[in-house]
C-alpha cells in the first residue's frame, strides 16, 4: 500500500454519536415535512373536530408518550367544542381526576385548535391556576405547539408577534395571558380558563380556601370581554366541599357540570345539556382502565387515604372533620386496652355480591367488635375488613371468632328472602358453640348509624389502639358521603346489639 493511501485512511474520521443523532433528526424532520406536504389536506380534515386535533397534535408535544385514548377525552372535547360553536352556555365546570390529560386539552390544545382549524385568531385567552408553575408550563406548551413546524405547515396564517413565557399574541389580535389565580386582576379575555385554582396544600386552610373562592366570585367572573358570549371553563379536582367547584354548585351559577369520578357511582351518573351521559353501567367501573388499572387505583386509594381519594378521584369531597361523625370527637379517645369487665359483641357486615366486588374492588366484609365498659362507655376494640368472597369469608369469620374467644357475642345480618335465611342459618351452624344471632336489618344505613354517632358526639366512645384506627376513622368521617360504608354498618350493628335487652340471649346491657 502506498504511503499516500495510508495517509488518506489515517486522516479519515468516524462521525461522533452526536453527529449521528443530528443526522437522524435531520432525516426524520425531512420525512415529516414530506408527510405534511403529501397528507396536509387529510390532516386538516381530521382536525375539524377538537378530538381529531388532539390526536394529531399529541406527538408534537408528547413525542415519547403514546396517546391512550379514552371516552372521557371525547367528553371533554365535545363540551369545549359546544362552547366554541355556541351550542351550550359558555360556562363549564369539569371535575375529573388527576392524570386525565385535562390541562393539556383545556389549557393547551383548545386554544391552538380555535386559532388554527377554527380560524378564530382574534380569540383572547386568559389562563390561570393556583400558582404560576402550571401557568408557565401550559403557556409554553401552547406557544411551542403553535410555533412547531407541524402546526405552521398546516396553519401558516397563525403568526405569532409576541412569544413570551406567560404572554404571547398573534397577528390577528389574538392573545394569551397567563397569571397565577391570586393575581387575576386588570386582565380580560374571551376565554377564561381556571385550571385547579386550589392547591392540595392550601385547600384545607379555611382562610386560604375562602380567599380563593372570594377571588373567584369577586375577581374572576368579571374578567370577560363579553359577559354574554365569552366563556369560563373551570377544570379541577375536588379538594373540599367549599372549594370553587362547591361554590359554583352551591350558588347555582349556571355552569354545565361535567363530573367524571374515577370509579362509577350509578346514583351520581353525569348527564349534561349537550346530550352527554356517562357511558358506564356497573358500580365501581373505572374511568380509564388502560391508564389507571384496578391495581393502580387500589394502591392510590391506600396511599392517599379515603379523604383525599374521595375528593380528588371521586369528585365527592366530604369535610375532613367529618359528616355524621366528626374527627374531633375522637381526639384523645385512643386507649391502650379496654377496661376489665367490658362486654363485647362483634357484628359482621357482609359484602353484597362477589360480582360487585370484582367490578368495584370496594365492597368488603367487615367485622367490628364493640364493647360496653362497666362505667357505661363504649369501646371499639378491633376491626377486620377483608376483600374476600365465598368460602374465604366463612374462614375469616370463623378464625376471628376463635381469636375473640367465646365471651364475645357474634351478630350477623340476614338478607331478605329465602337465600338470605339459608346463608344466615349456615353461618349460625358454622359458629355452633358461640353466642351468635342473625336477624334482618331495618332502616337505611344513616338511620342505623345515628344512635352510635350520638354516643361518639357525647364523647362516650373510645378506640383501642391498633393499625386499623386510621382507616376506620377515615370511613366514619366520610360517612355518608364516602363510597365505603361496611365498617360503619358493622359498627351500627354491634352498637345496636349492645344497647338492646337480652332478648336474643346475647351479652347486651341496657
Amino acid at each position: 500500500m502506498s504511503s499516500s493511501i495510508r495517509s488518506r485512511l489515517s486522516s479519515a474520521r468516524l462521525p461522533t454519536l452526536g453527529e449521528i443523532r443530528a443526522e437522524r433528526a435531520r432525516r426524520a424532520a425531512e420525512r415529516e415535512r414530506e408527510r405534511l406536504s403529501r397528507d396536509g389536506e387529510a390532516i386538516r380534515a381530521r382536525c375539524v373536530t377538537l378530538a381529531g386535533f388532539v390526536r394529531e397534535a399529541w406527538p408534537v408535544l408528547e413525542p415519547n408518550t403514546p396517546l391512550i385514548w379514552n371516552w372521557h377525552l371525547d367528553a371533554l372535547c365535545q363540551h369545549l367544542e359546544a362552547i366554541t360553536w355556541r351550542r351550550m352556555t359558555p360556562r363549564l365546570l369539569a371535575n375529573v381526576p388527576p392524570g386525565s390529560s385535562k390541562s393539556l386539552i383545556v389549557a393547551v390544545m383548545w386554544q391552538a385548535w380555535e386559532w388554527g382549524p377554527c380560524a378564530l385568531r382574534a380569540m383572547r385567552y386568559l389562563a390561570t391556576a393556583f400558582n404560576d408553575g402550571p401557568v408557565k408550563r401550559d403557556t409554553r406548551k401552547c406557544r411551542d405547539l403553535i410555533l412547531s413546524e407541524w402546526y405552521q405547515s398546516l396553519w401558516p396564517e397563525v403568526v405569532l408577534t409576541r412569544t413570551g413565557e406567560t404572554s404571547f399574541a398573534n397577528s390577528g389580535t389574538g392573545t394569551r395571558e397567563g397569571v397565577a389565580f391570586g393575581s387575576l386582576t386588570s386582565q380580560r379575555g374571551d376565554r377564561l380558563i381556571i385550571d385547579d385554582p386550589h392547591s392540595t396544600e392550601t385547600a384545607e386552610s379555611v382562610a386560604e380556601r375562602q380567599a380563593t373562592t372570594r377571588k373567584f366570585r369577586e375577581g374572576a367572573l368579571n374578567r370577560l370581554n363579553d359577559q354574554e358570549r365569552s366563556a369560563i371553563v373551570v377544570i379541577m379536582q375536588r379538594l373540599h366541599e367549599e372549594d370553587v367547584a362547591g361554590t359554583i354548585l352551591k350558588f347555582g351559577m349556571g355552569f354545565v357540570h361535567l363530573c367524571l369520578p374515577m370509579e362509577f357511582e350509578p346514583e351520581r351518573r353525569c348527564s349534561t345539556s349537550i346530550g352527554f351521559t356517562d357511558p358506564r353501567a356497573e358500580e365501581g367501573e373505572l374511568l380509564d382502565p388502560a391508564r389507571f388499572p384496578r391495581a393502580t387505583v387500589e394502591q392510590l386509594r391506600r396511599d392517599m387515604g379515603s379523604y383525599a381519594w374521595a375528593g380528588q378521584y371521586q369528585q365527592r369531597p366530604t369535610p375532613r372533620e367529618g359528616g355524621l361523625f366528626k374527627r374531633a370527637w375522637f381526639a384523645g379517645k385512643i386507649i391502650r386496652q379496654a377496661p376489665a369487665g367490658t362486654k363485647w359483641v362483634r357484628h359482621w357486615d357482609l359484602a353484597a355480591t362477589a360480582a360487585k366486588r370484582k367490578v368495584s374492588g370496594q365492597a368488603a366484609t367487615a367485622g367490628v367488635k364493640i364493647g360496653r365498659a362497666p362505667d357505661g362507655s363504649f369501646i371499639v376494640g378491633h376491626v377486620v375488613r377483608v376483600l374476600e368472597e365465598g368460602a374465604d369469608v366463612r374462614r375469616t369469620i370463623k378464625a376471628t371468632a376463635e381469636a375473640d374467644g367465646k365471651t364475645v357475642a357474634i351478630s350477623l345480618p340476614q338478607d331478605p328472602g329465602q337465600a338470605g335465611k339459608v346463608q344466615a342459618a349456615d353461618m349460625v351452624k358454622m359458629l355452633a358453640g358461640w353466642n351468635v344471632h342473625a336477624e334482618p336489618e331495618s332502616g337505611d344505613k344513616v338511620t342505623r348509624a345515628e344512635p352510635f354517632s350520638a354516643q361518639c358526639e357525647a364523647g362516650n366512645v373510645y378506640l383501642v389502639e391498633g393499625a386499623w384506627n386510621d382507616a376506620y376513622l377515615d370511613e366514619l368521617c366520610l360517612f355518608p358521603g364516602g363510597s365505603n360504608k361496611d365498617q360503619v354498618d358493622a359498627s351500627s350493628g354491634a352498637f345496636g346489639q349492645l344497647i338492646q335487652k337480652n332478648r336474643y340471649g346475647m351479652l347486651g346491657v341496657v
